[in-house]
């Protein structure tokens, strides 16, 4: 048997197995989260950029309120939908406003955010 072919395999294994190396990825810089905004259509114009007691004055009293630091959910929910408010303040010690909402059956399937609008305030607890 020839000497050199387990010299050659030795000398071979180092260089294939540097060339499965990855080269670390470049990390992304980190920036604040960016808040999501949503379209005015029909209807929701009564919703967005209100604050939270212009909602309550709207629906009620919510049947949710989840505070995160300073963003704030209000949720609001009927045996037509459910509605989830996100509320985030336009600046530092502001009073936060309706940036993004989102509707949705009570299965959790999409419902339309306007129609949902519409049936909340409709409800009894919001007279």
């Amino acid at each position: 048997m020839d000497r050199s072919l387990p010299r050659l395999l030795a000398l071979a294994a180092p260089a294939l197995l540097a060339a499965c190396a990855t080269a670390p990825r470049p990390q992304a810089p980190l920036h604040p989260p960016k808040i999501p905004t949503v379209t005015l259509g029909a209807g929701l114009d009564r919703v967005m950029g209100k604050d939270a007691r212009a909602l309550q004055i709207l629906f009620g009293a919510p049947d949710l309120d989840v505070r995160e630091g300073s963003a704030r959910k209000l949720q609001y929910a009927s045996s037509v939908c459910v509605l989830d408010a996100y509320l985030y303040p336009p600046a530092a010690g502001r009073e936060p406003l309706v940036r993004y909402i989102d509707a949705r059956l009570p299965t959790g399937d999409d419902f339309d955010r306007a129609s949902c609008v519409a049936a909340l305030s409709r409800r009894v607890e919001a007279r």
